[in-house]
């Protein structure tokens, strides 16, 4: 009996994945980031309302209604529409993205004052999106590949069990030098998102609440709140009326379609 139990475990790592045993931190960080990934897959398309609340340093608040469209595009990044409604000031301004696993993202901008449509220049990506704490480069999709990835260690979040993983960008453009990722290990949510400047100084974080899932499989928040610990500025977006598999198709997202978005 004795001898049948040692052949047992000895045959046991044969029956693993490979590299489960001596699986390294970078290794584990990016399997976790696949994952996360894995299980959004399928979405097809979705449009929801955005609010956004801007916060200056002294508490002043101002507001701006978007709504959003999104199209999940095989083999590569989404895309996505962003129409501003409210105030005055900004209504007809349209933010259009073609995000990339490899590339860099592709991003136009089209301005209703002067009736035309402006290209967002690669190294501007870390500049301000439209007045708030969010940069150009945080509103594209977040591909796997526009990171490296290293798990650091387990820790609550929210009261359950998360991921804590560093993630460093490939693009040389970005603001960032780097962004540790609380993530929960029962569903691959993000839940917090520290965001290091290029100095290494922590310069914003973003947190998640009141998730929701959708279509029995698709998580999304009702609150995205981001703070500049550097400025003292802040920017939440309240999202509602999510729709998913709404027709949205590769002819919605074009130059010219957001001259025409209303």
């Amino acid at each position: 009996m004795t001898r049948i139990l040692f052949l047992l475990l000895a045959l046991l790592p044969l029956s693993m994945p490979v590299g489960a045993l001596a699986e390294s931190p970078e290794e584990k960080g990016l399997a976790i980031a696949v994952e996360a990934d894995r299980r959004d897959l399928g979405f097809g398309d979705f449009t929801a309302d955005m609010l956004m609340v801007l916060k200056n340093k002294q508490g002043e608040e101002s507001t701006r209604q978007i709504r959003a469209q999104n199209l999940e595009v095989k083999g590569d990044g989404d895309k996505s529409l962003s129409i501003f409604d409210e105030p005055v000031d900004v209504k007809g301004t349209t933010m259009l993205t073609f995000s990339h696993k490899v590339d860099e993202d592709d991003q136009w901008m089209y301005l209703p004052a002067l009736k035309r449509v402006k290209r967002i220049a690669s190294d501007n990506k870390s500049g301000s999106y439209m007045g708030s704490e969010f940069a150009y480069e945080d509103i594209g999709s977040q591909e796997v590949e526009k990171y490296t990835y290293k798990y650091l260690r387990d820790e609550t979040c929210e009261g359950q069990p998360c991921f804590v993983l560093e993630r460093y960008p490939v693009n040389k453009y970005s603001g960032y030098k780097r962004q540790v990722v609380w993530m929960d290990k029962a569903e691959y949510r993000p839940w917090k998102i520290d965001y290091y400047d290029r100095k290494d100084s922590l310069l914003k974080t973003l947190t998640f609440k009141g998730y929701k899932q959708y279509l029995n499989k698709h998580w999304r928040p009702d609150e995205m709140f981001m703070v500049n610990h550097q400025t003292g500025k802040s920017t939440l977006l309240k999202w509602s009326n999510y729709k998913f598999r709404t027709g949205l198709a590769d002819a919605d997202f074009t130059q010219d379609s957001i001259k025409r978005a209303r």
